[in-house]
């Protein structure tokens, strides 16, 4: 397995870490519990997540993560492998393409590593464009690729 890239990155330096990979992170694994909390705050209780007896008959054959939990799950992943420092605030500013090309089966492990597409300077700051693709442990696909922009200020 190769090494971790973990990039920390001075905030006035972002601008030269365009085409930087970063990451992978380390394993995270995903809980019928995480899911089942995930569906009580959305109220997405579709049986495929939340009902392990009515998934079982599905082609997935047991529950599965929602997507938008697979997503959201970048959060604590990438703060592993992705900081920006000097920054007085980073945020999420929102997607340009999200995909979830295969499920994530409750109990299966995921990762994120990504990619610095773009960054461009805005009032105050940087925007990045990065494109973030979550793997599941022995899976041959992604779960989920994200062109993720994010805005870094000083």
């Amino acid at each position: 397995m190769p090494e971790a890239i973990a990039l920390s990155i001075p905030i006035e330096d972002l601008p030269a870490y365009t085409g930087r990979a970063y990451g992978p992170s380390s394993w995270l694994e995903v809980r019928q519990q995480d899911v089942d909390d995930f569906a009580r705050v959305t109220g997405d209780r579709n049986p495929i997540h939340v009902d392990p007896e009515a998934a079982a008959a599905t082609p997935f054959g047991g529950t599965i993560a929602h997507g938008l939990l697979t997503h959201s799950l970048v959060v604590p992943l990438m703060a592993e492998v992705f900081e920006v420092t000097g920054a007085s605030m980073g945020i999420n500013y929102g997607l340009n393409r999200l995909r979830f090309p295969a499920p994530v089966p409750v109990g299966s492990r995921i990762r994120v590593s990504g990619v610095v597409d773009a960054v461009d300077e805005v009032a105050g700051g940087y925007q990045i464009a990065t494109t973030v693709t979550w793997e599941r442990e022995g899976g041959e696909k992604p779960v989920c690729v994200a062109e993720m922009l994010l805005r870094y200020l000083r």
